[in-house]
């Protein structure tokens, strides 16, 4: 595997892992807590958005394959297992595996422009693989922060 696309992998890999420990021993209720702010989300949508926005970013912009998106759904979420959860992270983890693997340098540079359903909010731009991949991580791991953040909230309301 190319150095570059290697890092990316690291990179990608390390915060999956972690979407994992952070999900360790929650319960069902507290997978679907919600800070009382109005519009903060769940665990259980997080991981879910993490997913599905990986799976666009890294996968589809990033390494050209054919991906779909419900970007709604991923915030309305929830469920009471949380190991359907990191078994949807292992198989993220194992399409970006296989896939990685596989990219071509020469792919990196390879600009697309996605559909808005696809894209998010904003309007799409024109994006290069490279750039898919960088942004793929930097969403990721924003959102661990955020999900580190309402576990631990979670964990503390229900001791109250």
């Amino acid at each position: 595997m190319h150095v570059e696309i290697e890092t990316y992998a690291r990179e990608l890999q390390w915060i999956l892992e972690q979407l994992v420990d952070a999900l360790s021993g929650l319960t069902a209720a507290q997978l679907n807590w919600r800070p009382s702010t109005g519009s903060a989300n769940s665990a259980y949508a997080i991981v879910g958005h993490v997913v599905a926005s990986t799976r666009v970013y890294a996968l589809g912009l990033g390494c050209g394959r054919r991906v779909a998106r419900n970007r709604v759904e991923e915030f309305t979420g929830a469920g009471t297992d949380g190991g359907e959860l990191v078994a949807a992270i292992r198989r993220l983890s194992g399409e970006l595996d296989d896939a990685l693997a596989t990219l071509a340098p020469a792919a990196l540079d390879r600009r697309r422009r996605p559909s808005q359903d696809l894209w998010g909010t904003g309007v799409p731009r024109e994006i290069s693989g490279r750039d898919a991949l960088v942004e793929s991580i930097r969403h990721a791991a924003l959102h661990l922060g955020e999900l580190r953040l309402t576990r631990d909230l979670a964990l503390s309301d229900a001791s109250s």
